[in-house]
């Protein structure tokens, strides 16, 4: 097993560890959970990846599992400590939706985002004044007043966190000709926002790509975005943000058809260069 980087991988990478190592004991989840004195769904959390677990409890698990090869258990416990790190978002866990939370710390680690969004500018790509004013205020997702400062103050740090690091990940962004015509805020804050994409899509990691009405329709109507990592045994992540839920996709079969729609996408959109260029076309008709 190779190393791992941060908490959020650490957790995928121990729960599909613990999962495996059950099933080649033979052993139901059942079983497993009351010969721990736990509870089904504790056990069921673990697995799923949605809570942390102690390094006692890990090396309990293994010997339960009849696990006996020391470098694996010495990894697999280590993992288990990565996992509990604190990060800059841990505080943030209980003012913002659970899916939202593990995509930040999944965004945290990639090495390659690949977006599609078909309504907003997304986030890491996003200014101050823009951000601010697509903060949902009503809906299933509504943000309180107090708490909207706290969103954009989220979404900034996360910005400096992951563009700013010394190995910034690659940005493929398709976006609908949509995002760039709407008005979002006022004309200033559009005009902005428009130069702030002309200004990132320079960038040597970042590719953007105009998705334009002549294109014709799409079958994809909701945003997404893939998350890819530079070691084989993490496989993608999908990050769906719609406007009556959000999920973090990480099965391959389910990841599968997000990734075939988003080369029919990038197929079916202008190149980077051509791209720029219609976006401060499109900003300068604002002036």
């Amino acid at each position: 097993m190779t190393s791992v980087q941060g908490p959020t991988v650490g957790r995928r990478r121990l729960r599909t560890a613990l999962r495996r190592a059950r099933e080649a004991a033979d052993l139901t989840q059942e079983l497993v959970a009351a010969s721990m004195d736990w509870s089904l769904s504790k056990l069921i959390r673990i697995e799923s990846g949605a809570v942390s677990v102690s390094t006692n409890d890990v090396k309990a698990l293994l010997a339960l599992y009849r696990v006996t090869d020391t470098a694996l258990i010495d990894e697999l416990v280590n993992l288990a400590r990565v996992a509990r790190r604190r990060t800059w978002w841990s505080s943030y866990r209980d003012t913002v939706p659970t899916p939202y939370a593990s995509y930040i710390g999944l965004e945290a680690e990639a090495t390659e985002l690949c977006y599609f969004h078909p309504i907003s500018v997304p986030g890491l790509l996003q200014t101050e004044a823009y951000a601010r004013t697509i903060v949902p205020v009503d809906g299933p997702y509504q943000v309180a007043p107090d708490q909207i400062e706290t969103r954009v103050a989220i979404r900034l740090t996360r910005q400096r966190e992951v563009l700013g690091r010394p190995d910034p990940p690659r940005i493929t962004a398709v976006l609908d000709e949509a995002v760039l015509r709407r008005i979002t805020g006022n004309v200033e804050i559009m005009h902005e926002q428009l130069l702030h994409l002309v200004t990132l899509g320079g960038s040597p990691n970042i590719d953007l790509h105009v998705l334009p009405f002549s294109a014709g329709n799409t079958t994809v109507n909701g945003p997404f975005v893939i998350l890819r990592y530079p070691d084989p045994a993490d496989s993608d992540v999908v990050y769906v943000e719609c406007a009556l839920f959000e999920d973090v996709i990480d099965r391959p079969e389910s990841c599968g058809p997000y990734q075939h729609a988003f080369e029919r996408l990038c197929a079916d959109s202008l190149d980077p260069a051509e791209s720029l260029d219609f976006i401060a076309k499109v900003a300068a008709e604002l002036r």
